[in-house]
């Protein structure tokens, strides 16, 4: 899996998404990277609420989240 940048702003991290999303709906989450944080948001909703991770928890998540 390799990431593919989504627009930012200067206000707004640089959010990527995962190859294996298509372009055409809104199935996917989103990743960037602020200061010591992972940030996750919902591609579907990009205003809405996001998940943030210390890159330990983020590494760790990782394993668990591809099982599923």
């Amino acid at each position: 899996m390799t990431l593919k940048p989504c627009s930012g702003t200067e206000r707004e991290p640089n959010w990527a998404k995962s190859s294996y999303s298509s372009d055409e709906g809104g199935e996917c989450v989103e990743v960037a990277t602020a200061s010591d944080t992972i940030l996750i948001r919902d591609s579907k909703n990009p205003d809405g609420p996001r998940l943030t991770f210390t890159p330990t928890t983020w590494a760790d998540f990782l394993p668990y989240a591809a099982k599923r």
